[in-house]
């Protein structure tokens, strides 16, 4: 049992008197899914495809204690050290991503991943955080000193961000970024006309990706046709097969034929082995992670934590909602990480550089605290 006095003033009684212990908590109780649905989902793709049986366990494992340090270690920071490592971070994403378009590692027709002393990462992973982060300071900026642009500024780091991801082309991970920017905006502050006009370009957006990014409208195509793709089709078969208490663990089936089965389409491996009730749990931590930060920025008079904090909680809700309604057949299937449960080594780091950042922002007093420094 971790206890600390309230008089001591070392940076860890601090954290543990200022953290919200239900966030930290929830994050927990995610993250220890994430590593138990990985060691059920992920032997038989890597035997499959010719790899050892814990190929991949081995390699998220080496990821999980460096992405649950720093998470910790984000979580303490203070405000102004929180706008410092996201401007820097943005900077240095923004860079790899651009390295990526000319030296990175095409898979399955895209050039998402770059090679770093030996490990692949993909960038887009941790933009997504960052971005959410360092526009919430320019809205506060431009609300606070007049002749600052805020909205111009934030208008052109979207702009760039957009570039580079479509470039790639990450179609999904522009739409959770373009979500959360508008998100924000609504935040911020802006008149009916701007949302209306927001939804008209909305519209022209996503009938441009319709008719420019073949591999999109393909999807978009799949999600209407009568005929399900094989990964979808045996999804939906493991949620059947499932049903409400699942078949046992390690007893599915579907993991021995999704490709995606331990990235993509965990959720299904998950249905199929647990049931329904445990996927109906996963939601409801995702849920309660979401709703708790919304009410806590509700009780925020500062600008910065309740752009930031939303922002990073809508991402999060936002991505496991794509993950969980494409394995069900209601969205189109997309690369989309389930937040802490899927395997990747990128999408786990960019995870808890999002959450940490969220739990040092949602912090009692960290405003004060900022003030102080």
């Amino acid at each position: 049992m971790i206890s600390f006095s309230r008089n001591s003033r070392s940076v860890f009684a601090n954290w543990w008197w200022t953290i919200d212990k239900i966030l930290l908590l929830m994050f927990a109780v995610v993250i220890i899914l994430g590593a138990f649905l990985t060691f059920s989902a992920s032997p038989s793709v890597a035997n499959r495809i010719g790899y050892g049986s814990f190929h991949f366990v081995k390699k998220q494992m080496l990821f999980l204690p460096v992405a649950v340090a720093g998470m910790l270690f984000l979580s303490m920071m203070s405000l102004k050290n929180i706008r410092r490592i996201a401007i820097l971070g943005y900077v240095a994403t923004v860079l790899l991503m651009l390295l990526t378009l000319f030296v990175g590692v095409e898979n399955k027709g895209a050039t998402r991943w770059i090679s770093i002393f030996g490990l692949q990462l993909q960038p887009s992973e941790f933009v997504k955080p960052l971005f959410i982060v360092v526009v919430a300071l320019l809205f506060e900026a431009g609300k606070k000193y007049q002749d600052f642009p805020g909205m111009i500024l934030s208008i052109g780091l979207f702009v760039l961000t957009s570039i580079l991801l479509l470039a790639q082309p990450d179609v999904g991970m522009f739409i959770v970024v373009a979500v959360i920017w508008c998100f924000q905006l609504f935040l911020a502050g802006l008149p009916l006309v701007f949302v209306w006009m927001l939804v008209g370009v909305g519209l022209i957006g996503a009938v441009g990706i319709y008719f420019f990014f073949p591999h999109a409208q393909a999807r978009i195509v799949q999600l209407f046709s009568s005929e399900l793709s094989y990964q979808v089709k045996k999804a939906m078969a493991a949620f059947e097969n499932g049903r409400w208490f699942g078949v046992g663990p390690g007893e599915g089936v579907a993991k021995l034929h999704i490709p995606d089965a331990h990235t993509d389409f965990i959720f299904a491996v998950a249905a199929e082995e647990y049931g329904m009730v445990f996927c109906l749990f996963i939601v409801m931590l995702f849920a309660t992670i979401v709703i708790r930060t919304m009410l806590l920025a509700c009780r925020e008079n500062n600008l910065f934590i309740i752009l930031a904090s939303s922002g990073l909680a809508a991402s999060f809700g936002l991505q496991a909602i794509i993950n969980m309604a494409s394995t069900l057949h209601i969205a189109p299937t997309k690369g989309m990480a389930l937040p802490f449960i899927s395997y990747g080594g990128s999408a786990l780091l960019g995870a808890a550089i999002g959450m940490g950042m969220l739990l040092a922002i949602t912090r009692k007093n960290v405003h004060a605290e900022d003030k102080d420094e």
